[in-house]
């Protein structure tokens, strides 16, 4: 009887046979799959961060053939397999999901509808918090899951969001959408109301970044709309309206300060990306949304956008508005690890997120001298004023709009 059998269970029933039988066969080894260099070689190339791309590609042998499984959220990576397996020769069965999944029915995108969508690792409430996306925000949907959407944020972060979070749209609905006028909620906190006045009942809360569909403006008050058609009163105090607030977004290293400032003492948490709780990079990356720039989410990441400014503790180089990262360097033996960040604000200070939202400084004579942060502090980048592929410039963007400003 022919079957499916993968090489991992292959070697384990040869080894078996030759331990049970005395036979002078050799087991088969992973080094018999022709396949898996292919793969090794373009998830390399294609994949070699999984955070923002996938390629989970085995190939398994069927009746002389390479049956080639998984998904990948990658079709330029597929085709580059394919391309190579062609090349060696090598007979295959393409049985690879490619990402977007057809059972979606065309809904490949979402906004979300809450305040703050907590979006994890795996699809179950008890997963890590991976990161997190605040209303308004669109998402690329790439497969469905029982309750749970694997989802993948304006900064290439994969992650899982369920339904509760986010509301389905086409890819018509979604730039009928961006073709609304909006407004972008300023303040930390704030409440939505259902009916121009603070003495109504609640909506709903909002935060920082919050970006609703404006209906209209009537007494002192933005009349809003939800991506599900909820509808509720923000303050005009508290809020601008979108193209206003992207034609005057003065990114400065000034106003990068004052934001960072307005979430002082804003507790940690791990996953957190939202005035609700930050951890470091997620504290960074909101004062920069807030100021028109989208950047990568991690601190790994981070790292990599932007110019370097600093590697030897010259603190006179820097200006305010500089990432400064931590970590522990390479060694002949290991790779570099960079596992903190905080924004430089001047007087040798900087603010960043460990425990809460605080200042510290690398001036030894100072109180608030950090000297853990000093001790594995690895370089500087400066993100203010610079073309770089890994940051978004939502002025240059049609992420929340078809049209861009300028």
């Amino acid at each position: 009887m022919t079957f499916l059998k993968p090489y991992s269970l292959a070697l384990l029933l040869a080894t078996l046979f030759v331990a049970c039988n005395d036979a002078k066969q050799e087991p088969i080894t992973s080094e018999e799959n022709p396949t898996d260099a292919y793969i090794k070689d373009v998830q390399t190339e294609f994949v070699p961060d999984r955070r923002v791309a996938r390629f989970d590609v085995t190939g398994e042998e069927y009746e002389g053939k390479f049956v080639l499984r998984g998904e990948t959220t990658n079709p330029e990576a597929l085709a580059r397999l394919k391309q190579k397996l062609d090349s060696a020769a090598i007979e295959y069965v393409d049985s690879i999901q490619v990402y977007p999944a057809q059972d979606l029915e065309g809904k490949t995108n979402a906004l979300v509808r809450i305040s703050v969508a907590n979006i994890r690792s795996n699809p179950k409430h008890s997963a890590e918090l991976a990161t997190q996306a605040t209303l308004g925000t669109p998402l690329k949907v790439l497969k469905k899951e029982g309750e749970w959407y694997l989802v993948q944020t304006p900064d290439k972060y994969l992650s899982w969001v369920d339904h509760g979070g986010v509301s389905l749209y086409s890819d018509q609905e979604l730039e009928e959408w961006k073709a609304s006028e909006k407004v972008i909620f300023m303040q930390p906190f704030g409440q939505v109301y259902e009916t121009a006045s603070e003495d109504s009942g609640v909506v709903s809360d909002a935060v920082a970044g919050n970006i609703f569909e404006l209906r209209g403006v009537k007494n002192g008050f933005f009349e809003v709309e939800y991506p599900d058609d909820r509808t509720g009163f923000i303050k005009t105090s508290e809020a601008k309206k979108y193209y206003d607030w992207l034609a005057n977004l003065d990114a400065s290293e000034e106003n990068l300060v004052e934001t960072s400032k307005k979430l002082m003492g804003l507790p940690y948490l791990w996953g957190g990306t939202s005035a609700k709780g930050v951890d470091c990079s997620g504290y960074t990356k909101t004062v920069f949304f807030m100021n028109g720039m989208i950047i990568p989410r991690d601190a790994s990441q981070q790292v990599h956008a932007g110019k370097l400014v600093d590697e030897d503790k010259n603190f006179g180089k820097l200006q305010k508005g500089d990432l400064l990262f931590f970590g522990t360097p390479a060694t002949d033996t290991t790779k570099e690890k960079v596992v903190h960040v905080g924004m430089w604000i001047g007087d040798d200070q900087f603010i960043h997120s460990s425990g809460r939202v605080h200042v510290s400084s690398m001036d030894s004579t100072a109180a608030n001298f950090d000297e853990f942060n000093y001790n594995r502090y690895l370089r500087t980048k400066r993100i203010l004023g610079q073309e770089d592929q890994a940051i978004v410039h939502l002025n240059n963007s049609k992420l929340f709009s078809q049209e861009r400003s300028n």
